[in-house]
């Protein structure tokens, strides 16, 4: 019986070591299964690679579909991890065709100029199909056609291609271009400027237009593309380097596809992605923002078959348009500054 007795205090015994034992190694495979789950999270964040995208100005809903893209996690999707940066003094594109940045936002205007120069860039993507910018001033100035421009101020950043843009669309009005005070204005604030020391300026409606409407200053808009199918440029639009296309292909295929993404949200789901631009940039108006976002996500896209789509006529039109106008040394060969050849299909 003692023996007996014995054994089953020894069992006992045995049971407990047993269980401790066990739940020990469950621990053990746990913090093991745990700390591998860790470590391939800490590999797939490091194999994420690092690109800039570097912006043509401050924030705007121009943007919005690269904030969605990056903080929806898109670019993550497509194994990029991307720092979105301000432009620099030399702006956009001289940082992009340095390498600076991987990516900018850039125009179809300054695109074109950047290549004429020498720069080997390549526009990638149209954020807007159609050219929403046009010459705004109060309604009680009365300047409501560009014949309206003759004995009137205009405000501008001092770019050539600002008078000859006037010029074309006075002319088909017959009306004469000497006759409008052009004076250079830099970053003067709309509103302030048309009160103090200009009559019009150049903006794009989907920011400045709308941000008049939520102050309630009534606004003239003389639109570009209602004088001039060339003047119904991409602008702005996503750009990369030559480079980076014969040297990185599926990076730039990848980017392209979580961009398109994101702007697809934002066409989708204006609100939602105003909140996002909201949330990264807290500085910006946010009522401003939503307005804008309501506006322009329609814009997008547009009567493209896709987000993004370029047209070589467009490329083609606004080119001999600006080597017309002398803004060109020489015409632009066309059918290398764009491609869609990484828009997701």
């Amino acid at each position: 019986m003692k023996k007996l007795n014995g054994l089953r205090k020894w069992s006992k015994r045995t049971i407990v070591l047993a269980v401790i034992t066990l739940l020990a190694g469950c621990g053990a495979v746990n913090n093991s299964s745990e700390q591998k789950e860790s470590e391939a999270g800490a590999t797939k964040s490091a194999e994420l690679e690092k690109v800039k995208l570097v912006l043509d100005w401050t924030p705007n809903t121009n943007h919005t579909g690269l904030y969605v893209a990056r903080d929806k996690g898109y670019f993550k999707e497509q194994g990029l991890e991307v720092e979105i940066i301000q432009p620099g003094q030399d702006g956009a594109d001289k940082m992009v065709a340095a390498g600076e940045a991987e990516f900018g936002v850039s125009y179809q205007e300054s695109l074109t100029m950047a290549r004429i120069a020498g720069m080997p860039l390549v526009s990638i993507a149209a954020v807007i199909q159609h050219n929403t910018s046009g010459f705004a001033s109060p309604v009680d100035k009365g300047i409501d056609s560009p014949k309206q421009f003759e004995g009137k101020t205009y405000g501008g950043w001092g770019a050539p291609v600002e008078e000859a843009v006037i010029d074309s669309i006075m002319q088909e009005e017959n009306a004469d271009v000497s006759k409008v005070n052009i004076l250079p204005i830099g970053d003067v604030d709309f509103f302030t400027a048309v009160k103090r020391d200009i009559d019009f300026a150049w903006i794009y409606y989907a920011w400045t237009g709308i941000e008049a409407e939520l102050r309630g200053d009534k606004l003239n808009m003389v639109y570009l593309t209602d004088y001039s199918d060339k003047l119904d440029y991409y602008t702005p639009v996503l750009a990369t380097s030559e480079k980076l296309i014969a040297e990185k292909p599926e990076l730039v295929k990848a980017f392209v596809a979580a961009a398109a993404k994101g702007y697809q949200f934002a066409i989708e789901h204006p609100e939602d992605a105003a909140e996002v631009l909201i949330h990264a940039e807290p500085d910006l108006n946010a009522e401003l923002v939503r307005a804008s976002q309501k506006w322009l996500s329609p814009k997008y896209k547009d009567d493209a078959p896709r987000w993004g789509e370029q047209k070589l006529d467009v490329w083609k039109n606004y080119a001999s348009w600006m080597y017309d106008h002398k803004l060109l040394e020489k015409e632009l060969e066309a059918e290398k500054a764009f491609t869609n050849d990484f828009l997701p299909q």
